[in-house]
């Protein structure tokens, strides 16, 4: 099983990747909710908005779905070992 926290690791390196996106969209939302008309704002939010989105979308083919909402590969959570299925053994 690839450890998502272990440096040097493609999988880690997205979710890190997707992290910082979704910090970025909700906070460039939340700035554009007080104050419509920056238009460098709406540019950059939707230019984050596409690259989060790319990455989810390239992520959830390679690993499965982040969430629920996306069940892209139907299920295919399950065949991952459980967080206490780690190393194989109970």
């Amino acid at each position: 099983m690839i450890e998502e926290n272990c440096p040097n690791n493609e999988r880690g390196e997205m979710l890190d990747q997707i992290r910082a996106y979704n910090f970025s969209v909700i906070e460039l939302g939340l700035y554009l909710d007080i104050n419509p008309e920056d238009k460098r704002a709406l540019c950059l939010y939707n230019e984050n908005a596409r690259k989060l989105r790319s990455l989810t979308d390239n992520y959830q083919k390679i690993y499965g779905p982040l969430t629920i909402e996306f069940p892209c590969n139907m299920w295919r959570w399950l065949e991952d070992p459980w967080p206490w299925e780690k190393g194989g053994s109970f």
